[in-house]
C-alpha cells in the first residue's frame, strides 16, 4: 500500500509526464536526506511507472574525508537496492580557481556536465534531482533580493531538458519523516549550514522567520507564484517565437527587423474610446513587454545565448529604434552590434579592426567605420573625427540639371545601394571596378597611380554597400553603381570640412 507521500509523488510525475514507461532514470544522490528520499521513493514507484533506475553520484572533493565518506555511503546504498552506481570525482575547488568561478557556480557546472555525460553515453534518458518545495521558496526569495523580473520568479523548473524534479512540490521535513519511518539513514553536509552563504542564510534564518511571524504558508505561496510565472513564461516564449519567425529575416549571419516591427510587433484591435494616455501605457506603447522579449530573442539568435544582456542593454536598443536617426548603433555584450539603417535594425557580430601591416597600411590608430543611411531627400552629414573632416551625403533628382552636370561622373544610383552602407578607412585587399574601366582594380595600385602619399593611404575614405566598395574619395565611382540615363534618384558624396555632429 502506498503512503500519502508516495501517492503524491506518483501523481506529480504522472500529471506532469516528466517520466513515462521505458525511461532509464539516473537518480542524483549526494547522500543527503532529500536525495536519499528521492531514491527510495522512485525505487518504490519504479514498477508502477515502468522505469529503470541507476544511482548517479558526483564527488565535489570539497570536504576531504567527508566527501569520500559520502561517496562510499551512496555506493553502499545503491548496492543494497541492487542498482548500478555511476560515480565521478573532480576537484571543484581547483577548477573554480582555474576558471575564476565562485565555488557554488563551479560545483553546479561540473555536476551538470557529469549528468550530461551520463545521458550522452546512453546510461540514462533522464536525471532526477531532489529539489524540494523549500528549495523553490528559497530560490524565489534569493532572486527577489538580488533583483529579478518575471523570469526569475519562475524559480526552479520541474522539467528542464533531461533533468526532472519529482519532489518540487514536497516539503523537506516530509522527506525526513519518510526516511525515519523506513529506518533509512542519510548523510549531513556541514556546508549546507554555513550561513555565510546566501542560500544557507535564507534557509536557516529568513524563511523560518517569515513562516513564524508572517505566514505559515509562505513556502506554498512562493511555489504557486513560481508556477504562475512559469506558465506565463511558456506563453511569452510561444508568442515571441511566433513574432520572431514572422517579422525577422536573416542575411548571412546578420538578423534584420524593421523599426516598425520592433516597436509594434503585434497589431492590436483597440476600442476607439481607449485612453492611450492612461498610466498603463508608456513611451513605447502597450507592447513594450513584447518588444523587450523580441529584442532578447534577436540578440540570442546572433550570440547563441542571452548571457550578459541586461535590462539596460535592451533599453538602449529600444531607444535606438524609437528615438535615434539612421547611422547610429548600440554595442551589446559579447561583441554584438545593433545598428539602425534604412528603417531597419540589424543585429550583427562586431568585426575586429584590422591590425597594422608591414607596409604601414590600415594602421590601428587610423581605423574607423561609420554606418550611414541615405536621407530620404536633401542632405545628411557624417563626421569623421579621425580625419577632422565630414562628408555630405546628398540625394538629388536625376537626370541632373544643367548646372549640376559636374556631378554626373561621380554620382551613384541610389536605388542600387544596399545596406549596410559603411563609410570607413581603406583596408588592404580593397578593390572595385571604377567607372570607365573594364576590369576590377586594387585600390593600392590606384593610390600609386594617383600619387596619394603613403602616409595618407591608411585613413583614406571608402564607402561600401552590402560589402562591396562603391566609392573612394578622389576616385571614379564604381561602374556597377554609377548613375545612368535610366537612374531615377542620384546620390553624391562631397567633403565639407571639420564638423562635430553626425546626423546620418
Amino acid at each position: 500500500m502506498r503512503t500519502p507521500l508516495e501517492q503524491s509523488v506518483l501523481a506529480n510525475i504522472r500529471t506532469s509526464r516528466m517520466l513515462i514507461a521505458g525511461n532509464r532514470v539516473g537518480v542524483a544522490v549526494s547522500g543527503g536526506a532529500d536525495s536519499v528520499a528521492l531514491l527510495r521513493l522512485l525505487d518504490r514507484l519504479r514498477d508502477e511507472l515502468g522505469i529503470t533506475l541507476a544511482v548517479v553520484h558526483f564527488n565535489h572533493a570539497l570536504r576531504g574525508a567527508g566527501s569520500e565518506a559520502d561517496a562510499g555511503f551512496v555506493a553502499e546504498l545503491a548496492g543494497a537496492l541492487g542498482l548500478e552506481c555511476l560515480a565521478a570525482r573532480e576537484d571543484v575547488g581547483a577548477e573554480a580557481s582555474r576558471q575564476g568561478w565562485n565555488l557554488e557556480d563551479a560545483a553546479r557546472r561540473l555536476r551538470y556536465a557529469f549528468f550530461e555525460r551520463v545521458i550522452n553515453q546512453g546510461k540514462a534518458t533522464h536525471i532526477a534531482v531532489a529539489h524540494t518545495a523549500d528549495d523553490q521558496a528559497e530560490t524565489v526569495l534569493a532572486h527577489l533580493m538580488r533583483g529579478t523580473g518575471p523570469t526569475g520568479l519562475a524559480g526552479i523548473y520541474p522539467v528542464a531538458g533531461t533533468v526532472v524534479r519529482p519532489l518540487l512540490g514536497t516539503r523537506r521535513e516530509n522527506l525526513r519523516e519518510y526516511l525515519r519511518a523506513n529506518g533509512q539513514k542519510w548523510r549531513e553536509d556541514s556546508t549546507n549550514r554555513d550561513e555565510r552563504r546566501t542560500r544557507a542564510h535564507i534557509r536557516g534564518q529568513l524563511l523560518p522567520m517569515i513562516e513564524r511571524d508572517f505566514s505559515g504558508e509562505i513556502v506554498g505561496h512562493l511555489g504557486e507564484l513560481a508556477r504562475l510565472a512559469r506558465e506565463e513564461g511558456y506563453f511569452w516564449d510561444a508568442l515571441v517565437e511566433d513574432r520572431f519567425q514572422a517579422l525577422t529575416h536573416k542575411a548571412g549571419k546578420d538578423v534584420r527587423i524593421t523599426v516598425h516591427d520592433v516597436l509594434t510587433p503585434l497589431a492590436l484591435q483597440m476600442a476607439d474610446t481607449q485612453d492611450r494616455t492612461s498610466r498603463k501605457f508608456n513611451e513605447f506603447g502597450p507592447l513594450r513587454m513584447l518588444t523587450e522579449r523580441l529584442i532578447r530573442r534577436l540578440y540570442e539568435e546572433v550570440r547563441g545565448d542571452r548571457r550578459e544582456l541586461g535590462a539596460n542593454h535592451v533599453e538602449q536598443v529600444m531607444h535606438l529604434a524609437g528615438g535615434s536617426s539612421s547611422g547610429h548603433r548600440v554595442q551589446l555584450p559579447g561583441g554584438i552590434i545593433v545598428w539602425r539603417t534604412f528603417g531597419e535594425l540589424i543585429f550583427s557580430c562586431a568585426e575586429a579592426i584590422r591590425q597594422p601591416t608591414d607596409d604601414g597600411t590600415a594602421m590601428q590608430e587610423n581605423a574607423y567605420e561609420y554606418i550611414v543611411s541615405l536621407p530620404l531627400r536633401g542632405t545628411a552629414t557624417v563626421s569623421i573625427p579621425e580625419l577632422g573632416k565630414c562628408f555630405r551625403l546628398k540625394v538629388i533628382d536625376w537626370p541632373v540639371t544643367e548646372s549640376d552636370t559636374k556631378r554626373d561622373a561621380n554620382a551613384l544610383d541610389a536605388d542600387l545601394l544596399r545596406s549596410p552602407l559603411i563609410l570607413r578607412n581603406w583596408r588592404p585587399g580593397d578593390a572595385y571596378r571604377p567607372h570607365g574601366r573594364r576590369h576590377e582594380r586594387k585600390l593600392k595600385r590606384m593610390f600609386l597611380a594617383g600619387r596619394i602619399p603613403s602616409g595618407e593611404r591608411a585613413a583614406w575614405p571608402v564607402l561600401e554597400s552590402g560589402g562591396r566598395v562603391i566609392w573612394v574619395q578622389g576616385m571614379p565611382v564604381a561602374e556597377d553603381f554609377r548613375a545612368k540615363d535610366n537612374t531615377r534618384t542620384g546620390f553624391v558624396i562631397e567633403e565639407e570640412g571639420p564638423h562635430s555632429d553626425q546626423e546620418g
